[in-house]
C-alpha cells in the first residue's frame, strides 16, 4: 500500500476501528492513557569480531522521537531520565524528533535541565530528526541539546576511545529535511574500527549498506504507533516504510535497530507498540 494511500486508509477507518474496538470506552482509554506511559526496556547484545575486548559490556542507551509538547511532558521526561541513569550507561544516542512542533513550543529551561541531568561515562550524541529541523526548529533545537552536553553529529563522527582501544560513533543529518552526506560523515574513519550509525529515518540504511558501518540505529517510525494482530501496523511516516519496528538483518555485514520512540505523534495514542528504550551491550566475538 503506497504512502498516500496509507494516510486515506487511516484517516478514515482508525476513528471505526477504535470505535468498534472500544465500545465500553475501555480500550479507548488504554488507547490514549494507558499505554503510551508503558516504557518497555528492550536489551540486545551487539557481538563483532571488529570490537576489540576492551569494550565488552560496554553500554549504549538509544532514546528516541520524544515530541515533547504533544501529550508527553517534561515531568515523563524527568522520568525517562531517571530510568536512563539507572542503567548506568556508557554512552546516550537520542536518534531525533525532540519536540513536536518548535515552532509553537513554549521552550522551558527545565527541558535542558532534564535532559543535562542524563549521564553517560563516554558521552552523550544526538542526531537531527525532521521534526526538529521541521517548524523553524534547526537552531532552538541545537542550542538546547548544546546547553543539554549532548554532542550534535551531523554528517559528523567521533573516535570513541577505551583503554587503547577505538570504535566509530557516526550521524548524519535528516533524510527528509537535510543534507544527510555518509561521504563526509565517514571521513578518515577507518572502515577496520566497528562502526555505528545514527540515522533518524530506518529505510536510509539502503544507503547505509553501500558503507563500511556495523550497526545503524534509528526511530521516526514509532514502531507504526497503533498496531493489530495480523495486519500489523496501519501506518508509518515516509523512510519508515519498509523498516519499521525492532532488528533487522541487512546483510552478513550490516543490521539495523528501529527504536518505537517515547512519545506519540499525529494522534496520541499507542496500541500494541509500548514506549521503548533500547539499551544495547557490546561484545567482542573472536574471528
Amino acid at each position: 500500500m503506497g504512502n498516500m494511500n496509507r494516510r486515506i486508509f487511516l484517516k478514515r477507518t482508525l476513528g471505526s476501528l477504535l470505535a468498534f474496538i472500544g465500545i465500553s470506552g475501555g480500550t479507548y482509554y488504554y488507547f490514549r492513557n494507558i499505554e503510551p506511559s508503558l516504557l518497555k526496556i528492550t536489551e540486545e547484545v551487539i557481538s563483532s569480531s571488529k570490537l576489540n575486548s576492551a569494550f565488552n559490556d560496554f553500554k549504549i542507551i538509544q532514546f528516541s522521537d520524544t515530541h515533547i509538547g504533544f501529550h508527553y511532558t517534561l515531568e515523563q521526561l524527568q522520568e525517562l531520565a531517571n530510568k536512563i541513569n539507572s542503567q548506568n550507561p556508557d554512552i546516550i544516542v537520542f536518534t531525533g524528533d525532540l519536540v513536536d512542533e518548535p515552532d509553537h513550543y513554549h521552550w522551558d529551561s527545565r527541558l535542558s535541565s532534564i535532559l543535562q541531568s542524563m549521564k553517560a561515562n563516554y558521552g552523550k550524541y544526538w542526531i537531527y530528526g525532521n521534526h526538529d529541523h521541521g517548524g523553524y526548529g534547526t537552531e532552538i533545537v541545537k542550542e538546547v541539546m548544546e546547553k543539554s552536553e549532548f554532542q550534535l553529529l551531523q554528517n559528523s563522527h567521533v573516535s570513541i576511545e577505551k583503554d587503547g582501544a577505538s570504535m566509530v560513533l557516526a550521524g548524519i543529518d535528516d533524510a527528509l529535511l537535510g543534507k544527510p552526506n555518509l561521504e563526509t560523515a565517514l571521513q578518515y574513519t577507518d572502515p577496520n574500527l566497528f562502526t555505528l550509525l545514527l540515522a533518524h529515518e530506518p529505510d536510509f540504511v539502503e544507503n547505509t549498506i553501500n558503507y563500511p558501518i556495523d550497526i545503524q540505529l534509528s526511530g521516526h517510525s514509532h514502531g507504526g504507533q497503533v498496531r493489530f494482530p495480523i495486519i500489523g501496523d496501519l501506518y508509518t511516516p515516509a523512510l519508515a516504510e519498509k523498516y519499521v519496528q525492532g532488528k533487522y538483518i541487512v546483510n552478513e555485514n550490516l543490521s539495523l535497530y528501529v527504536n518505537s520512540g517515547i512519545g506519540t505523534t499525529r494522534l496520541p495514542y499507542r496500541f500494541l507498540c509500548r514506549p521503548e528504550l533500547h539499551v544495547y551491550k557490546l561484545k567482542s566475538k573472536m574471528s
